[in-house]
């Protein structure tokens, strides 16, 4: 039940800031927003506010904006003036409607991100709870229980920073470390060594590493305004530079479509785990996947907001809509790519419960 409810509240908060994107421009660019809904299908609760009809609908895996002369006859409608009509609107205008949805995703992202850094961002701290035998870090005099200061005078605030400085080191120059040991502060010199590793990605890579790990200890670290709006910004940018390379990697072939692609069993799972985590868990999960939603919304398939943009584009430099019979193909396709997909998510959901047992 609870893998259940929290299924559903990420579900509503994803789908309802996507099409709030949506129906914020459109009523912005003055077109007429007939409908907004949660979910397809049969309406389980609609009250209409003003010339729009609001609505939850009973399958919650989607919603909708509809707008004044969006794809039916505006002569059908008698409500709104018909210069209202989504079709009357200059390119740039329908294009800015279309591609709100999107990024109103990215936007809930970075308000996530920015509000955890604000509210409490809890942070590994640099302090050594292991160090390996034989390696540099042994060989050098590292102890378990001391806290590193600074990596070549750049201040280490926390354990996520230490990595990326080592690496940078490679394996040919020695690092001068500072630590503190009790009372004494001291510099420690060492030479890391390359290993073989798994990235993020399942690619086999060479690491520089010393040899030593994390203590676990962590610290409740709180953002001023602006360096949480700076934490906002990066960790949005990071996720969507991650997604997209994991993206490519799927279509070059170095990912495996079977072990990355999940679908909505998946999405429930992690939202059910990370929900009895907690909140900071549970919404940390809930910017990724909004990235991840909108990143997809943007690939140019034929009735995703990608698709609409880039007949947009065409429209643009043709000078002439798409319409009629090229533009139902083009949809038909689309629907037919994306029900494929969604099959095929299902099945590597059914296939993972079943591997796991």
């Amino acid at each position: 039940m609870i893998t259940l409810i929290a299924f559903l509240i990420v579900l509503g908060i994803l789908i309802f800031f996507h099409e709030l994107g949506h129906f914020l421009v459109a009523k912005a660019n003055k077109v007429g927003v007939l409908k907004f809904s949660l979910g397809f299908g049969p309406a389980i609760f609609k009250k209409r506010i003003g010339e729009t009809e609001y609505m939850v609908s009973a399958i919650p895996l989607g919603g909708y904006v509809k707008m004044l002369g969006e794809n039916e006859p505006e002569e059908e409608i008698t409500h709104i003036d018909p210069e209202r009509s989504f079709a009357k609107k200059r390119l740039i205008s329908r294009a800015s409607i279309v591609a709100a949805g999107p990024i109103a995703n990215l936007v809930l992202a970075f308000a996530i991100y920015c509000i955890i850094a604000w509210t409490g961002l809890p942070v590994i701290q640099p302090i050594i709870g292991e160090v390996q035998d034989g390696s540099p870090a042994y060989n050098a005099g590292f102890l378990a229980g001391d806290r590193i200061i600074s990596i070549d005078e750049t201040r280490i605030d926390s354990w996520e920073s230490i990595s990326s400085l080592i690496q940078n080191a490679g394996e040919n120059r020695t690092i001068d470390i500072t630590i503190e040991r009790g009372s004494r502060t001291f510099i420690i010199h060492v030479k890391p060594k390359m290993t073989k590793a798994t990235n993020i990605f399942g690619e086999e890579i060479n690491r520089a590493v010393i040899g030593i790990s994390a203590s676990g200890d962590m610290k409740i670290g709180r953002l001023g305004p602006v360096s949480g709006i700076r934490y906002g910004f990066s960790q949005t940018y990071k996720v969507i530079k991650i997604t997209c390379i994991a993206f490519w990697k799927i279509l070059d072939g170095t990912i495996d479509i079977k072990k990355s692609i999940g679908g909505p069993i998946m999405i429930a799972q992690i939202s059910g785990q990370t929900f009895k985590a907690g909140l900071l868990p549970f919404f940390s999960m809930i910017a990724f996947i909004s990235i991840n939603l909108g990143l997809i919304n943007l690939m140019p398939i034929p009735i995703l907001d990608g698709g609409h943009l880039l007949l947009f584009a065409i429209e643009g430099i043709t000078r002439k809509p798409i319409e009629g019979r090229p533009r139902e193909i083009a949809q038909q396709i689309g629907i037919f790519l994306l029900a494929l997909l969604m099959v095929f998510a299902i099945y590597n959901d059914i296939i993972r419960i079943i591997s796991n047992r």
